[in-house]
């Protein structure tokens, strides 16, 4: 073999070991985010009596899915301890949403400013709500929006183990 073949060599040789590494925590990266919202994806069971979904709980407690806000995907994080939903006011524009009056709010990182305003279409898999007050508030800190009890309030919520089912009758 030559200098140059075996040069040539060693350099595929790196090239896939980088690129397994890669593809490595690419595949590592999917779980753990999977494991940080396991509702990526949930479906709707519908009968003549009432529609559900069932959340599973996040590896950290939480019951955190993707849902719909004028129909664009956002994720949610279940907060019965929050009196009415709030967004991150980092999603304000991509949503669309016009910031309405100023109001003090309470939250657990003490007293803040936030801005009232009203979703067109909210959607928990394929239960949908429409005309839904919320908040906005800037520096959040979150990426997700805070489900709470203004729109919990018209579900029955039912917590076995590591599920959450969200029910609404018809």
């Amino acid at each position: 073999m030559t200098h140059s073949t075996k040069k040539l060599g060693m350099m595929f040789t790196v090239g896939a070991w980088v690129l397994g590494f890669l593809l490595m925590a690419l595949g590592f990266s999917k779980i753990l985010d999977r494991q940080n919202n396991p509702n990526q994806s949930i479906a709707t069971l519908q009968n003549s009596e009432f529609q559900e979904v069932v959340l599973t709980r996040s590896r950290n407690g939480h019951y955190i899915f993707d849902g719909e806000i004028n129909h664009k995907k956002v994720t949610f994080l279940v907060d019965t301890g929050a009196t009415t939903t709030a967004i991150p006011g980092e999603l304000q524009r991509t949503l669309g949403l016009r910031a309405g009056p100023a109001t003090s709010v309470s939250t657990a990182n003490g007293i803040t400013t936030a801005y009232l305003t009203r979703l067109d279409q909210l959607a928990i898999g394929g239960i949908e709500l429409y005309d839904v007050n919320a908040s906005i508030i800037s520096g959040m800190g979150v990426d997700e929006i805070l489900l709470g009890m203004n729109v919990l309030k018209h579900f029955e919520l039912i917590q076995r183990g590591d599920q959450l089912i969200i029910r609404q009758y018809r």
